[in-house]
């Protein structure tokens, strides 16, 4: 870890999740991108819920931005509709403009169904260039909010 990054302390950030008809494919288990828009959920909800900050202010007002520029998904047992499940978020690594997520979806005893790394990018939604990680933004994340 370079002198520009740190890791962030805190704990995992988490959500329960009802599996639903409209995240599953003809044969009733969790189509694979719907993970995807699962997580981004889980994304909104910590930079409001666990981070204090709300992420529609994040965007709409600060005008900064938050998109994937890595993902890395590993997928290990399935999820049927119906089955509740919990989506968790944990900060890996802080950077200068980058923030490194872990995130993971198990079930009520613990088996992980699916897993993911995530590196998102702070932008300027002016002019969709990467900007360092605002520094309100960085205080949250460093106190580990979630």
């Amino acid at each position: 870890m370079s002198t520009t990054e740190s890791a962030a302390v805190g704990t995992e950030f988490r959500r329960e999740r009802l599996i639903r008809f409209s995240d599953c494919d003809p044969a009733g288990i969790v189509f694979y991108p719907q993970y995807f828009v699962m997580f981004n959920g889980l994304v909104e909800d910590w930079v409001s819920d666990g981070l204090g900050i709300g992420y529609r202010k994040l965007i709409v007002e600060q005008r900064v931005g938050l998109p994937t520029v890595r993902l890395e998904a590993d997928f290990r047992s399935v999820s049927r509709m119906g089955d509740k499940v919990m989506l968790g978020l944990a900060v890996e690594q802080l950077g200068t403009r980058s923030i490194t997520l872990g995130l993971h979806c198990f079930d009520a005893e613990g088996e992980t169904r699916m897993r993911m790394k995530q590196v998102l990018v702070t932008t300027s939604l002016e002019t969709h260039r990467a900007i360092e990680i605002p520094a309100h933004l960085r205080a949250a994340v460093e106190r580990g909010a979630g």
